[in-house]
């Protein structure tokens, strides 16, 4: 009599059913990283930029006018296609004044600034006419800013060509600014990145002179 074959543990194995996201479909959507590690620094890429007085809040300026604000820079306003406003561009000096009247250039500096929740941007700080009153009171919240939550109101309504310069009524309104750690000259690096003129044939130079431009 023939011995009955013992069944091998490779005939009892249990079928394996892949599992949906091991067949493909969901295996593009799989986590492989753990969540953002505690007290690692989100860089910040391009940071809205205006005065002041545009924030329509309190606004800190950074305290180290070596490091966070910068030299008086070229500026231009271009307008770009398909956009309601014109376009704020760095251009270099030289090509402004061999390209440009004198009305179309502006210039100003920029310091790093926050709202309140460090809600970061780039204010225009004036640096020049300064015996105009918009630009001195600007100028003098600007100073303030730097050690005080400070806004900025026009006094226009008043009849009065100025800023009023307010201080939070608390100074404990509003924690310190979380400062980054990133460079100013990054930080303008970014924000106005695509947006800055450096040669007589950059398409922004060429729709402000109304020159023709390149189709291809």
């Amino acid at each position: 009599m023939t011995a009955q074959k013992k069944p091998s543990l490779v005939d009892n194995e249990p079928v394996q059913i892949a599992k949906p996201e091991e067949s493909g479909g969901l295996s593009r959507f799989r986590s492989t990283r753990g969540s953002t590690v505690a007290g690692v620094e989100t860089l910040l890429t391009a940071l809205p930029h205006h005065s002041i007085s545009q924030a329509k809040d309190f606004v800190r300026l950074h305290p180290n006018e070596e490091t966070h604000w910068s030299c008086e820079f070229c500026f231009v306003n271009v307008p770009v296609k398909g956009q309601k406003r014109e376009t704020l561009h760095l251009i270099e000096e030289p090509l402004a004044m061999r390209h440009l009247s004198n009305g179309v250039i502006q210039r100003f500096r920029l310091a790093l600034a926050t709202k309140p929740n460090d809600v970061f941007f780039l204010c225009h700080v004036p640096s020049q006419n300064l015996d105009n009153s918009w630009n001195d009171s600007n100028l003098r919240g600007c100073m303030q800013a730097k050690a005080l939550w400070t806004r900025l109101v026009s006094r226009r309504d008043e009849g009065v060509d100025d800023y009023e310069i307010q201080q939070a009524r608390s100074k404990k309104a509003f924690h310190e600014p979380n400062w980054p750690t990133q460079t100013l000259e990054a930080l303008i690096m970014a924000t106005f990145s695509g947006r800055m003129i450096d040669r007589d044939d950059h398409p922004g130079l060429l729709r402000l002179v109304g020159a023709e431009q390149s189709t291809s």
